[in-house]
C-alpha cells in the first residue's frame, strides 16, 4: 500500500533514507549521511512524501519537493518502480539528480524514460552527477 507520510513515520523513514544512501554511495564516506541525517529529518515534513508499506511495515518512500524528486529510497522487489509511478500519475514531469557512479540507479530512471539532460558536480561531495527529467507524454 502506498498512502502519506505522516508524523510517526518519520524516524523509519529516516533510517530507510540512511541504510540506502550508505549502501547506494559506498563511494561518498558515511560521516556525509551522518552531517545530512538532522537536516534530512527536518525536510521531510515539509516535502510531499510517500511510503510504501507491507504489513504495517515501511518499506520504502519517494520524497518530492513540488516535481523534483529528493529522496526515493527501497529495499528493491519493485518497490521503487511502484512508488515511482504513483508519483508519475501525480505530476506531468519528475526530475532528479543522481551520481554518475551509481550506475544501478542512472539505469533504472532511464529504464522509466528520464533522460539525462545535464552532468553537474555535487560541491558537496565533490562527486560528479546527472541531472535527469521525465515527462508524460
Amino acid at each position: 500500500m502506498i498512502r502519506r507520510l505522516e508524523k510517526k513515520d518519520i524516524d523509519v523513514v529516516i533510517q530507510i533514507w540512511f541504510e540506502e544512501n550508505k549502501r547506494a554511495h559506498d563511494f561518498i564516506p558515511e560521516s556525509y549521511w551522518l552531517g545530512k541525517f538532522d537536516e534530512v529529518k527536518d525536510i521531510l515534513p515539509q516535502a510531499e512524501v510517500y511510503v510504501y508499506e507491507i504489513d504495517n511495515k515501511i518499506k520504502g518512500f519517494i520524497g518530492l519537493m513540488d516535481n523534483y524528486i529528493i529522496a526515493s529510497e527501497c529495499q528493491s522487489k519493485g518497490i521503487g518502480k511502484e512508488l515511482l509511478c504513483y508519483a508519475k500519475e501525480k505530476k506531468e514531469n519528475l526530475s532528479l539528480s543522481v551520481y554518475i557512479k551509481n550506475s544501478r540507479t542512472i539505469n533504472f530512471y532511464k529504464r522509466e524514460n528520464f533522460k539525462v539532460i545535464s552532468e553537474n558536480l555535487d560541491e558537496n561531495t565533490d562527486e560528479k552527477e546527472f541531472y535527469m527529467t521525465w515527462e508524460s507524454k
